[in-house]
């Protein structure tokens, strides 16, 4: 009986001193959310930006766009977007992105056909990723695919290591001028980052 009461007794001071040490530490979540969001992190020191290899499975699903064509009925491109770790829950906590937060969208071609449902468009290859991370600081002011508090860049499908994107003034950023009071991102598509 001493023995089992021992083992309890030893089980509660490790399980006190664990939960202790974690509230110490703040939030746990949001600090491994903050961590993963670091380790995946697509940019170099100078700024060079890359598409994270693990975005499919490591980020979160943050939503689709479906780009009308304009000769018929369905879409001529599907849009799939993800965010880095711990993005949403920060946004829906504060109303914006994020130090560091990397969204990747995933432009994908797609063919349009009548199923039972209706005209229905699906995905059939990869164009290529457009992929931006959250810069309060200004932390590369002499890149000019650095600005207006983001890294922008497009990156064709068969080169996720080398973008296209010279200037995001001229190469990025008009795509996004109707979106510029939203912090240059159209959030009202993102159902996930609603509060």
């Amino acid at each position: 009986m001493r023995t089992r009461n021992f083992v309890l007794a030893m089980s509660l001071v490790v399980a006190t001193v664990t939960l202790a040490s974690f509230l110490s530490s703040g939030s746990g979540r949001s600090q491994t959310a903050s961590a993963d969001r670091e380790a995946t992190a697509p940019v170099d020191a100078a700024g060079n930006l890359h598409v994270p290899a693990d975005y499919r499975t490591a980020y979160e699903y943050l939503g689709s766009w479906a780009i009308a064509d304009e000769a018929g009925h369905g879409s001529k491109e599907l849009h799939e977007v993800y965010a880095s770790p711990g993005t949403i829950e920060a946004f829906r906590r504060t109303g914006e992105f994020p130090n560091g937060a990397t969204l990747v969208k995933e432009v994908l071609a797609t063919a349009t056909a009548p199923m039972t449902t209706g005209t229905v468009s699906h995905a059939t290859e990869l164009k290529g990723w457009f992929v931006m991370v959250k810069d309060k600081n200004d932390d590369h002011p002499g890149n000019k695919l650095w600005g207006d508090g983001w890294g922008w860049s497009w990156f064709d499908a068969d080169k996720p290591l080398k973008t296209t994107s010279t200037d995001y003034k001229t190469d990025c950023q008009p795509c996004h001028i109707p979106a510029r009071s939203t912090g240059w991102i159209y959030t009202q598509g993102y159902v996930p980052l609603r509060r």
